[in-house]
């Protein structure tokens, strides 16, 4: 089935499109990309007025499965991605059991290729069961189609098991994606280190819980020549600490999430958990400090940082109650209502860290592009579409999320991968 995409903003980083254009599908890939393509029996999807974009491919995703499905499942998980304009998606490894062999990750690569609409890539633990002790089977896992390797959730804080991991990640050309947390320096913390935290008598979590681990890792990798992807990046040292590292020619790329670049500890409701979140929610000159980096391009990516959880286990104490949030289903509002619409950052901006450079720092030579022989992975956006988030329309499992009630603009009208629409709105 053909599909032909008309009248679209057709926004492209790998060819620096941006123009009113029509995107031809054929076969899974897209074929044409110009003005007044007419063909017969095609399927058509007016896009008028509305961003046509590579597929978004989210760097930084918690499936939950195996073990926690009760959380969310690959099925779930992809289908709430899907609406989200997502195309691919890279799953965190600590799961119950944690992915730590080939075997284990086939499990999900056979679950995905039965029960998800869209492409996931399941990335490797760093050490067997995440204990830090001991190396995983990283090779046997590259073999089984890791595209990168990751200890989130938590830092390997043994620096030589990490440097020989680094050294394994450099010869296989795979990233390491750096959960960056001095687990000795987070003792107890729950919330940013602030006045706030003072005033709730509630633990706080410091900058230097991140930036120590951020410098280390920087080190490393440019001994060892891996290529460091920093995850989650929250304090506004993280983003002096990139910069300098590519001026010294180091392989880094970072990302930042939605909730770091919207909310800062003011924002937080007063035990409301949904605020709860690893890194914290930072402060207001933090906030600051990641907008201007991904205005400057310190910063090349935006993922979610997913992480569904049961309701029941939010409605614990600020001090108990799991770190993480939903995301998947609100990063593409947020990043148009905060960033795009502000002037921060360009729509072609948008493009590049949702899409193009994840494509490039994952090694997937066939996404991130509109360009004729590329994936037929595209997403369809109405900036101007203003609604309401409300998480019981969510599609994941989790509700989980700190933006339920606020108005944004821009919405997700339909996505296509591999050339099948795999959502549209009503």
């Amino acid at each position: 089935m053909s599909i032909l995409i008309k009248n679209g903003q057709v926004i492209d980083p790998a060819t620096q499109k941006d123009e009113i254009s029509d995107v031809l599908i054929e076969n899974g890939v897209i074929t044409r990309v110009e003005k007044g393509i007419r063909v017969k029996d095609a399927q058509v999807i007016d896009a008028k007025g509305c961003y046509v974009m590579p597929g978004i491919i989210d760097m930084h995703v918690h499936l939950r499965d195996p073990g926690q499905t009760y959380k969310e499942d690959i099925e779930s998980g992809s289908k709430a991605a899907a609406k989200g304009g997502v195309t691919t998606l890279v799953a965190m490894p600590n799961t119950k059991p944690v992915i730590d062999s080939p075997d284990r990750v086939n499990y999900v690569t056979i679950k995905a290729d039965r029960f998800s609409p869209i492409n996931v890539l399941q990335a490797g633990a760093i050490t067997v069961g995440q204990k830090g002790e001991e190396l995983a089977d990283i090779e046997g896992m590259v073999k089984a189609g890791i595209p990168a390797i990751s200890e989130d959730g938590k830092s390997v804080m043994n620096a030589l098991l990490y440097k020989e991991a680094m050294e394994i990640a450099a010869e296989k050309n795979i990233p390491v994606l750096a959960h960056c947390e001095d687990k000795n320096l987070v003792n107890g913390g729950c919330m940013n280190e602030d006045a706030n935290s003072r005033e709730w008598h509630l633990p706080g979590i410091t900058n230097s819980v991140e930036n120590t681990i951020v410098a280390r890792d920087i080190v490393l990798a440019a001994e060892t020549g891996a290529h460091l992807h920093l995850c989650h990046c929250s304090t506004k040292e993280s983003v002096d600490m990139v910069r300098e590292a590519r001026k010294a020619g180091v392989s880094i790329s970072a990302e930042v999430c939605p909730h770091h670049f919207t909310l800062c500890s003011d924002d937080i409701v007063k035990g409301d958990t949904n605020y709860k979140m690893n890194p914290p929610l930072r402060t207001k000159e933090d906030l600051e400090a990641l907008r201007q980096g991904l205005k400057d391009d310190v910063f090349d990516v935006i993922s979610t940082d997913h992480a569904p959880h049961a309701l029941t286990e939010k409605q614990e104490s600020f001090k108990k109650a799991p770190f993480g949030i939903v995301g998947l289903e609100t990063s593409v509002a947020l990043t148009i209502t905060e960033l795009v619409d502000t002037e921060i950052i360009t729509p072609m901006q948008m493009a590049e860290k949702m899409s193009y450079n994840p494509a490039k720092i994952l090694h997937l030579d066939k996404k991130g592009s509109l360009a004729p022989g590329m994936d037929a992975d595209v997403v369809i956006i109405d900036p101007e579409a203003e609604y309401v988030i409300d998480p019981k329309e969510f599609v994941s499992k989790g509700k989980n999320t700190p933006f339920g009630g606020k108005k944004v603009k821009g919405k997700v009208m339909a996505t296509v991968c591999g050339g099948k629409i795999v959502y549209e709105a009503e």
